[in-house]
């Protein structure tokens, strides 16, 4: 098993990363699902988690936000340990979760749903046209509720949800799943944006072509932990790599 080195993940230009788990187990129930994930997630940038089913991809995330408490280990973001906070103070000391599920409020409007995600007053209407840049379909269905929208245009709430106000730390589950290709195309775009500002990104994603064009560094998990971190080009470029870590070709796997 490759063990990961924290020093592949940190940028030349950040003295310190973000976000750190150290040694993270996580039991849910009668089961040990991660066992001891080190993890490093560089200041600024996109980091992307990858690995098969049920190698403890979205429990990571979870841990991380809270929903699910570390049994051991520690995690520290922003030079903060925040490993036994609840979820709400996880948040607002500037974390935003958007869950493979979406979990948009659908008795409420597209406006509710943005308006109760800002936590800090009334909706940053430049804000909001700036997020709607990505996703024109918010504007459309500005006054619908969430629960009539297809399943991409919920996934665009979510997102604009946990942007409507800056995050240092955005982290994702799966947004690509299901979504058409212009969709993707705008989450793309979406993304870029955001990595030019303060957000910086942890992202859970299968979509290997959505993750290449992305991605600065990438950690691979198996077994509940993390087997290989690094650059994800220098993963881009290695199939023999891909193949060892994911067992598949990632060109293959689109």
């Amino acid at each position: 098993m490759e063990h990961p080195n924290p020093n592949m993940l940190k940028p030349e230009t950040a003295s310190e990363p973000l976000l750190t788990l150290s040694g993270v187990h996580t039991h849910i129930g009668q089961y040990h699902i991660l066992q001891g994930v080190d993890l490093v997630v560089p200041r600024g940038g996109l980091s992307i988690l990858l690995g098969r089913n049920g190698a403890g991809k979205t429990t990571t995330l979870r841990t991380i936000m809270g929903l699910w408490k570390a049994s051991a280990g520690s995690i520290h973001f922003d030079g903060r340990d925040i490993t036994k906070l609840a979820t709400p103070d996880i948040a607002r000391a500037g974390i935003a979760y958007v869950p493979e599920s979406m979990a948009v409020f659908s008795d409420l409007t597209v406006r509710e749903n943005l308006y109760l995600a800002a936590r800090n007053g009334p909706l940053d209407r430049a804000r909001v046209d700036w997020i709607c840049g990505f996703f024109p379909a918010l504007k459309k269905f500005w006054n619908y509720p969430a629960g009539n929208l297809s399943g991409g245009q919920k996934q665009m709430v979510a997102i604009a949800r946990a942007i409507v106000e800056p995050r240092k730390l955005l982290l994702v589950d799966e947004p690509t799943k299901g979504l058409a290709p212009a969709i993707i195309q705008s989450l793309i775009a979406a993304f870029r944006e955001l990595k030019a500002t303060d957000t910086t990104i942890l992202l859970v994603e299968q979509n290997f072509n959505f993750v290449r064009s992305l991605g600065d560094t990438v950690s691979v998990m198996d077994d509940g932990r993390v087997v290989h971190a690094g650059a994800m080009a220098a993963l881009a470029d290695d199939g023999a790599l891909q193949q060892r870590l994911l067992g598949l070709s990632l060109d293959s796997h689109q």
